[in-house]
């Protein structure tokens, strides 16, 4: 069966530069899962010995500790340190920088308004840069707003790095309509602009979709809602284990595309499989 991929795909520079540092550290632990990828963290395990810490109850003094790409919330971290572990930080600079902004802009006496899932890691770091968490608000779409009440009159707001624009634009423009003053920053990454883009095309011109990535990964979510759109026939996998191959039956062209968080030899594994279709 033919195979085409998307033009954009895969892993994200943050996950590169995450799984980059955590190989530098034998014997270490991340700190809640480094990426959204069971095979990949099962690989770093088996490979590297690289550990994980679900609690930080389970941290001792002298251990080294990865932070993973979605960062933790600033107590945990100081708590880190606290308890004399090494902290090899592995936060990724996209994510990064909504934290950053969030805690110049609530010192300066703004509202915080974050969009993005608020059980997700990441938000859920960036929140606690807050000044005054009971201030910094996480909305999913601009219905939520009527629900909020902002301590000032002044609004600043962050995204979810990847969440999707046009969404956040509703948001924007419905905060601007009600506020005096309003400071978007636009956190969301060009990465995941660029694999969402490259997933909507290709799903206009195959017959079956395939996206690979953990079913837990927000970017990855995406990525199959975005496919869904164009073609009906689009799977959301792991890996090759759950690919089954009733879904290629009487399709010729089969698009592939993939979350950030999804290692090229798990792709390749699905790409093999379906070309000996």
């Amino acid at each position: 069966m033919r195979v085409k991929l998307a033009s954009s795909y895969g892993f994200c520079f943050g996950v590169k530069r995450a799984i980059k540092i955590a190989e530098g550290y034998h014997n270490s632990s991340t700190m809640g899962p480094l990426i959204h990828n069971q095979n990949e963290i099962d690989r770093l395990k088996n490979d590297y010995n690289v550990g994980l810490y679900n609690s930080l109850s389970d941290v001792k003094p002298k251990d080294t500790v990865i932070i993973r790409t979605h960062g933790i919330p600033k107590n945990d971290l100081k708590e880190l340190r606290q308890k004399d572990a090494k902290v090899i930080n592995a936060t990724c600079p996209f994510v990064t920088t909504p934290q950053q902004i969030v805690k110049k802009m609530s010192e300066e006496n703004y509202s915080i308004l974050i969009f993005g899932d608020e059980n997700h890691p990441e938000v859920q770091g960036v929140k606690s840069y807050g000044k005054d968490t009971d201030d910094v608000h996480v909305v999913l779409c601009k219905d939520d707003l009527e629900k909020i009440n902002f301590k000032y009159d002044k609004i600043a707001t962050v995204a979810q790095t990847t969440r999707k624009k046009e969404i956040y634009l509703e948001i924007v423009n419905a905060l601007i309509l009600k506020n005096k003053e309003v400071r978007v920053f636009n956190t969301i990454c060009d990465a995941t602009f660029e694999n969402q883009d490259a997933a909507r095309e290709l799903s206009k011109e195959v017959d079956v979709m395939i996206v690979i990535g953990g079913k837990n990964s927000s970017n990855t979510k995406q990525l199959h809602s975005i496919c869904l759109e164009n073609c009906e026939d689009s799977f959301l996998i792991e890996n090759i284990d759950e690919l089954d191959i009733s879904w290629l039956k009487n399709k010729t062209l089969c698009g592939i595309t993939a979350g950030a968080s999804t290692p090229d030899w798990i792709i390749q594994q699905v790409v093999t499989k379906i070309e000996n279709v």
